[in-house]
């Protein structure tokens, strides 16, 4: 075979093997854009660098899905329920408390699921996963939590509010029972949210 026929064979091999890569990428991407959604655009305008967030995103992906991530009983999720209300109608009188038992409910119902609960980082990372339109909630209502005496009655509501929407993605199994991601919607079971008011009236 000639020399030129070589060199045009190699250059179409490099041109097939380019575009599968270039198909693989878009593959890749639109599977990151489909299962972080909100949280894909959020990480890439964080990163600044679409391929370095797209690999962060890949890798909490492999690592959730490594993870025996299990459903809770329906036993189960009544108790949480009933706690989860319980802790609700102390916001009315103690909503500093309230918010912090709220935090502290939702790492036990993930610990019992099976989710690393070690660190804050860790459980927003892999709860982006799974459910990345609530994620934002829990970094929101985390950083209140944190923040002690600083913070005011309305930070506190709000809290509690994005609380609740993670609360209601983690209380009820996405394989066998519709979920709803609104904090103003029925949260469990089909049962309607117990709703109480703060002091100035307001819904929480």
């Amino acid at each position: 075979m000639p020399t030129w026929a070589w060199i045009l064979v190699v250059v179409a091999i490099i041109v097939v093997v380019a575009v599968a890569l270039v198909l693989m990428q878009q593959r890749q991407r639109a599977g990151l854009r489909e299962r972080f959604g909100p949280e894909y655009d959020r990480v890439v305008e964080e990163r600044d660098d679409r391929r370095q967030a797209e690999r962060e995103l890949a890798e909490r992906a492999e690592r959730r899905d490594k993870l025996d991530i299990r459903p809770l009983t329906s036993e189960q999720r009544g108790d949480y329920a009933a706690r989860w209300e319980s802790v609700q109608a102390a916001f009315v009188d103690r909503p500093r408390e309230a918010v912090v038992l709220a935090d502290d409910l939702i790492v036990e119902v993930m610990d019992r699921r099976g989710y690393p609960v070690e660190s804050f980082d860790d459980r927003a990372s892999l709860v982006s996963a799974d459910h990345p339109e609530v994620v934002d909630h829990y970094r929101s209502a985390h950083a209140v939590s944190t923040q002690g005496e600083d913070s005011s009655t309305e930070d506190l509501r709000q809290a509690f509010v994005h609380y609740r929407a993670l609360f209601d993605a983690m209380l009820t199994d996405a394989e066998t029972e519709p979920r709803t991601d609104r904090a103003d919607e029925e949260p469990v079971n089909g049962r309607p949210a117990v709703e109480h008011r703060d002091e100035q009236g307001r819904s929480i």
